[in-house]
């Protein structure tokens, strides 16, 4: 008997035959036992890191502070911002004009602004992801596509630990985005606001 054959041998053995003589395998024989909130947030500002993104925690009532400190340390002058971005989040960015996307601005126009802020749809803790599906406060694919710097929000809330629990949460027929870590050339910052 071979190595293989044995391995089988032993596999079959170990869980017991259904009716048609198939190896009954358990269902849930890899549940994952429940990550604490913290240590799910933590993760994630972990992953992002290491896929060289820089990440801030901020309480919500300090997100236009951080976000405006984030952006003029780039010298930033021009963001292009989804149309339906919260107006809390820019009140304090002087010296810096927001373009807003409605009507959607020309490409040419995208390339030569400072960078782009966005929220997202979810973020996933275990490969440093965020995910943008087009809803509120993340406009269109553009938008994130061409501008050489990306500052996305992404709210604790947000925050999954696995990539099915993500894929549980999100609509397979909107438009995903799924960003780990800034593509080359470009910068990925994310400001995670912890409510």
């Amino acid at each position: 008997m071979g190595a293989r054959e044995e391995i089988l041998r032993r596999v079959r053995a170990a869980f017991p035959a259904g009716d048609d003589g198939d190896v009954c395998v358990p269902r849930g024989y890899r549940r994952r036992v429940p990550v604490p909130r913290g240590d799910v947030i933590a993760l994630f500002g972990e992953r992002v890191a290491d896929r060289r993104a820089a990440v801030r925690h901020v309480a919500f009532d300090e997100l236009a502070v951080a976000m405006a400190a984030m952006l003029w340390a780039r010298e930033a002058k021009r963001v292009a911002v989804p149309a339906d971005l919260p107006r809390g989040w820019l009140p304090g960015l002087e010296g810096v004009r927001p373009l807003a996307d409605d009507p959607p601005l020309d490409p040419a126009v995208l390339a030569e602004a400072d960078g782009v802020v966005t929220g997202c749809a979810l973020a996933i803790a275990e490969t440093g992801t965020v995910v943008l599906d087009g809803g509120r406060a993340q406009g269109r694919r553009a938008l994130t596509l061409i501008p050489r710097h990306h500052l996305c929000v992404v709210h604790a809330d947000q925050i999954v630990h696995t990539v099915p629990e993500a894929v549980r949460r999100l609509d397979p027929y909107h438009p995903l985005s799924w960003i780990s870590g800034p593509p080359a050339g470009r910068t990925l910052e994310i400001l995670v606001v912890e409510d």
